[in-house]
């Protein structure tokens, strides 16, 4: 009789719980902690990395006549600045769509605007661009760009399909979803494999996709872990305790 053979199983992740209430773990080698706002702090390089924020979202559906309090772009920035000011960071990277569309820089209030270029006394802001601002901001201090490493990792706004070892990226916020005998609970959430990550959308009205969506199809090399957002703390998921919308 001849034994079947097995297909070993994935090795288990491995992250830890910082002091912070964060989730820190290794991307390519590179040591990141997954923060409980809902941004990624590289710690070689003490960059604050942070997504789809979505600037003056709120003004835009005001102007299609969809009226929704127009603050949510000093909701993000309260949220930002005390991520800078708990981290010190020497570099803000931000991963594409930080406004919500080409003409949202110009309707910045002025003392959000003034917000915005005080982040950068003192560090390097670099925005990447995304689908919703592909000209990145124009007036406000910064480097713009396509792409960029980052040690071993490789930044963008859009994940690309197949293996991306080391990819950061944004675009799709994702969201984790638990139900259990007590309710339902739904979360932005960090999500990887250990080879790549794809980040939470930071902008206050931005929204989330479930992770257990079509469009992540493919873009895991294994069962995905979820770092889902708390109030103060960051809570590792695993795939099967995740269910669809």
């Amino acid at each position: 009789m001849t034994a079947l053979a097995r297909t070993p199983a994935p090795a288990p992740y491995v992250f830890a719980q910082s002091p912070c209430g964060g989730l820190e773990m290794e991307i390519m080698g590179a040591a990141v902690r997954m923060r409980a706002a809902g941004a990624l702090f590289d710690l070689a390089h003490q960059a604050l990395i942070v997504a789809d924020l979505h600037f003056e979202k709120g003004s835009a559906y005001g102007m299609r006549g969809q009226f929704l309090p127009p603050y949510d772009t000093r909701d993000t920035l309260d949220r930002l600045e005390a991520e800078v000011a708990a981290l010190e960071p020497k570099v803000v990277i931000f991963l594409g769509d930080s406004f919500h569309d080409g003409r949202a820089e110009d309707r910045l209030s002025p003392d959000d605007a003034e917000r915005l270029v005080a982040l950068a006394r003192g560090r390097t802001l670099i925005w990447l661009v995304g689908n919703h601002d592909a000209d990145g901001p124009r007036r406000l201090p910064g480097e713009v760009v396509d792409t960029m490493t980052l040690g071993p990792l490789i930044l963008r706004h859009e994940p690309e399909p197949g293996d991306q070892p080391g990819e950061l990226s944004g675009h799709l916020h994702p969201c984790a979803r638990v139900s259990s005998g007590r309710g339902t609970v739904r979360r932005r959430c960090f999500a990887t494999d250990g080879m790549r990550m794809i980040l939470p959308a930071f902008g206050a009205y931005a929204g989330g996709l479930n992770l257990k969506d079509a469009a992540f199809a493919g873009l895991f090399g294994r069962p995905p872990l979820a770092g889902a957002l708390g109030r103060d703390r960051v809570h590792a998921v695993g795939w099967r305790s995740l269910t669809g919308d």
